[in-house]
């Protein structure tokens, strides 16, 4: 362990070791994945997206390693129990930074099917990962603002599409599809602007969850309701780099999704959006909740948003 050195010089050198671990992973990734392009037989792409997933494990086996060598993280997990590689699964996390992504890779990684996410459509030009995220099928969506949409509502229906071409293909292999339901990370600048109702949260945005939902009724039965906390104060990666994240906290619930809310309209359906809205704003109310214990149990900070009132 490697956590006795200066912080400047263990953040170069924990930032150096991810480097050289994804150049590592990443070549021998774009080798399987244009073996894969080259025959066009279901069959064979099926057993090759195996491959790369088994690739993609173990780039996040190896980067959890390096963070064992080079930080001093104390990790209060409870809820994996149950999980299990063959199931299908709806994630549903708070999010707070770039961090998130570690951690529950991290926590979740050959416990559930290997977590994919929808992504920015510009980060596909993000160097070697970009091109990973693609061959590994994360779906890529344009984000639009509601004004954007309500000018351009045929967005919404390209949106839906292509969360139903890539959750067509999730259906031959067990998937964990994680959605960050507030849609951003945190801030109390955002927090402030929304006038969110939450003391560590933002509204919740259902669309992309009800789209997954809609488009894979026969696969996902649960959802995985994973609360983040980080109460030594922000989360930034360059805090994990620099050692400055000292405490994770990660809370799971595994709970059934309403068989009701399978496979309905999200588009059409006032009443079916009206069901799912008030399904995950109860869970929200749930997390806002629990977010609060979970920091004063830790002895964090409290700080009081301009958004709240006194």
């Amino acid at each position: 362990m490697l956590a006795f050195l200066p912080a400047p010089v263990r953040a170069v050198l924990a930032l150096l070791l991810f480097v050289l671990n994804t150049i590592f992973w990443c070549t021998l990734f774009y080798v399987v994945l244009l073996c894969k392009l080259a025959v066009p037989w279901t069959g064979w792409r099926v057993a090759l997206s195996r491959i790369l997933i088994r690739i993609a494990n173990a780039w996040i086996d190896t980067n959890d390693r390096i963070m064992d060598l080079t930080q001093r993280i104390d990790w209060d997990v409870q809820g994996l129990e149950g999980l299990r590689r063959d199931e299908w699964y709806l994630v549903s996390s708070n999010h707070q930074s770039w961090v998130d992504i570690v951690v529950l890779q991290r926590v979740l990684n050959r416990r559930v099917p290997f977590l994919k996410f929808f992504i920015k459509q510009q980060l596909i030009w993000v160097p070697l990962l970009g091109g990973v995220w693609w061959g590994l099928d994360f779906p890529f969506m344009q984000r639009h603002s509601a004004a954007h949409l309500a000018q351009h509502p045929e967005d919404r229906d390209r949106d839906w599409e292509t969360t139903r071409r890539m959750c067509e293909q999730f259906r031959h292999i067990p998937t964990a599809i994680i959605n960050f339901v507030e849609g951003t990370r945190f801030r109390p600048d955002k927090q402030a602007r929304q006038q969110s109702p939450y003391r560590y949260l933002l509204r919740p945005k259902v669309g992309g969850l009800a789209f997954v939902l809609e488009a894979m009724p026969d696969r996902l039965r649960t959802l995985l309701d994973v609360t983040l906390v980080y109460p030594d104060g922000p989360s930034s990666f360059g805090d994990l780099l620099m050692g400055r994240i000292r405490r994770v906290i990660v809370r799971i619930r595994a709970l059934p999704i309403p068989p009701e809310l399978l496979g309905g309209d999200y588009r059409n359906d006032p009443a079916f959006r009206t069901a799912i809205q008030n399904w995950i704003g109860q869970l929200w109310v749930e997390k806002d909740a629990l977010i609060g214990e979970l920091r004063r149990a830790a002895g964090a900070t409290e700080t009081v948003s301009s958004a709240q009132c006194p």
